[in-house]
């Protein structure tokens, strides 16, 4: 009796060995490849987006390429860690003036244009069959890749212009609007319910958002600053609780995860002094895009069902106009005043309708409830995929003169490499 105890004791130590060691094998390469990614866009001067790059290496050393990647409840946990971190820089780099005013107007009224146009042309697809999850398909037509293309942005100087306002108060409608639909539309509770478990959840962030003005005393705050320079780093480990305690409390009440993280940005953006003062932000962007937001869109690519993809490109093919059409197209209309300049538009109009955080979401979540058609998820992933690589580059090539121009003061304004 005895020996077969530790027989059993000895299989268990050998099966939790293996599977460290494939877990860990798998971090490896994701880490591998978000480090070299860098470094051969740097090499040979490609002008796409690292997350195409991330993705594409995802693809080849996932399950349906090389098997490097393993897809599996740990690997999968700390993808959800990054697609959470994703929308938490989001609502943190968000500047609440591209949602009021005149910003705010054009991106309501363009998300809402998008909805009832995607509603629209949903059904249709509905009605021929050619898809089964009718208001989940529609709700992703409807999604910016905000927290995807900020940093572009951002380390092109551009955030504070025009244009870069406009596209983040697009962008934050584009996530946020997806995220109160998910809720509201794909919940499997009532909407009466939905309502209550969204006015708590709204109650609980106003009061966290308020707190810290009643709490931060002179010697909290000393002791706050004081721990960005020793081991404490007490304003990084109140963050990491502030992140997980609404990823949780938003999981709790049945809401989608994302909607915590960014809500849990837009509250931290609010007490973090502004400018070069804000000795926080850099720690949450290594934390962020160190690791965890590459590993997202890693997974993402080695998660993709390439196979469905091959067999059926049409679907793809479809969801990648649709999100032009639904997504972009209104955006040209309505900004024309705004943005007057065509060819500026034109790259606006393209940027708002990239997407693939929001849809990898909706996707994984409906085919978890087995409400979406798998070949349909893998085809919307995919075609979110596409858009990241085609639509900001053709909208840089369309807008070439102004993004050459962007780059060219971004890289004045970073350190001389001699001077290191």
């Amino acid at each position: 009796m005895g020996t077969h105890v530790i027989d059993a004791s000895a299989l268990l130590g050998e099966a939790s060995n293996a599977d460290l060691a494939t877990n860990v094998s798998s971090l490896f390469v994701i880490a591998l490849i978000a480090a070299a990614v860098p470094i051969i866009v740097g090499i040979f001067r490609l002008k796409i987006a690292e997350v195409v790059l991330l993705l594409g290496f995802g693809v080849l050393c996932g399950p349906q390429g090389l098997g490097l990647i393993t897809v599996n409840s740990t690997t999968s946990t700390f993808n959800e860690l990054g697609l959470g971190m994703l929308f938490f820089l989001a609502g943190y780099e968000l500047e609440m003036v591209s949602v009021r005013g005149r910003s705010g107007k054009l991106a309501g009224s363009g998300w809402l244009i998008s909805l009832a146009l995607a509603f629209g042309l949903t059904w249709l697809l509905w009605y021929v069959g050619f898809v089964k999850d009718l208001p989940a398909i529609a709700i992703a037509l409807t999604s910016t890749a905000l927290g995807t293309l900020l940093p572009i942005l951002r380390d092109r100087k551009v955030l504070h212009t025009p244009f870069g306002l406009y596209f983040e108060g697009a962008g934050a409608l584009g996530e946020f609007g997806p995220i109160i639909a998910i809720a509201l539309l794909l919940s499997s509770h009532s909407i009466p319910y939905t309502l209550a478990t969204l006015a708590v959840f709204a109650v609980v962030v106003f009061l966290i958002y308020r707190a810290p003005g009643k709490i931060m005393t002179d010697r909290i705050s000393a002791i706050v600053a004081r721990g960005h320079s020793t081991s404490s780093q007490t304003a990084v480990r109140w963050t990491v609780v502030l992140l997980l305690f609404l990823l949780g409390l938003a999981a709790v009440e049945g809401l989608d995860a994302v909607l915590g993280a960014f809500v849990a940005g837009v509250v931290l953006r609010r007490y973090a002094p502004p400018g070069e003062g804000n000795r926080l932000a850099p720690k949450l962007e290594a934390i962020g895009f160190g690791f965890f937001i590459p590993l997202f869109f890693v997974m993402s690519g080695a998660k993709l069902d390439i196979e469905s993809i091959i067999q059926n490109p049409i679907r793809l093919l479809v969801f990648f106009v649709l999100l032009l059409v639904v997504r972009g197209l209104p955006q040209y209309v309505l900004y024309r005043y705004a943005l007057p300049d065509t060819r500026e538009r034109w790259q606006f109009t393209l940027y708002v309708a990239t997407a693939l955080p929001i849809l990898v979401a909706i996707t994984s979540l409906e085919v978890e409830n087995g409400v979406m058609l798998p070949a349909n998820a893998a085809a919307l992933v995919g075609a979110g995929a596409l858009t990241v690589l085609v639509f900001p580059l053709l909208g840089d090539r369309i807008n070439s003169a102004a993004v050459a121009a962007q780059r060219a003061a971004a890289d004045a304004d970073a350190p001389a490499l001699e001077h290191e």
